[in-house]
């Protein structure tokens, strides 16, 4: 018995709508379902939370399997957390992009919330790249990587 793969990525969100703002038309996700009132049992079960109410949406990595799943807890509603990089339990998701120059530039007019510009990658594994760190809606940290040519 082992691990054989993953299914998807999960975050906990504040208000669904500014996320798929920015996921779906912002990064591009495409959307697979949304659930805006999930109360089933099994999920309050899995979750431990006996009377949960949550707002539940699926998306996709265009041209993957990925899928990365929101979920607001309208009922009751959590703390924000410190998501400083450094914070033990703190985590984030590397997103492969094309061309992080270019995507920077998109995401920056946007009003977009940096940690990091673009950073080439000049030693080590991924020599040749480039990465940056942003913050989504909600504080999480997501990586943009590129890789060297």
């Amino acid at each position: 018995m082992s691990i054989i793969g993953a299914d998807h990525t999960s975050f906990t969100v504040r208000d669904m709508q500014q996320s798929l703002a920015f996921y779906r038309d912002l990064l591009g996700f495409e959307m697979i379902s949304e659930r805006p009132q999930v109360t089933n049992q099994y999920f309050r079960d899995v979750v431990g939370i006996p009377d949960l109410i949550a707002y539940v949406s699926y998306m996709r990595i265009p041209g993957t399997d990925h899928r990365l799943e929101l979920i607001q807890y309208t009922h009751p509603q959590g703390t924000p957390q410190d998501l400083t990089p450094n914070n033990p339990g703190s985590s984030h998701v590397a997103y492969l992009v094309d061309d992080l120059a270019a995507m920077f530039q998109k995401l920056k007019a946007a009003g977009a919330s940096f940690i990091s510009e673009p950073v080439a990658l000049n030693e080590g594994p991924n020599k040749g790249g480039a990465a940056l760190y942003m913050k989504d809606p909600n504080g999480i940290i997501i990586e943009l990587f590129q890789r060297g040519r």
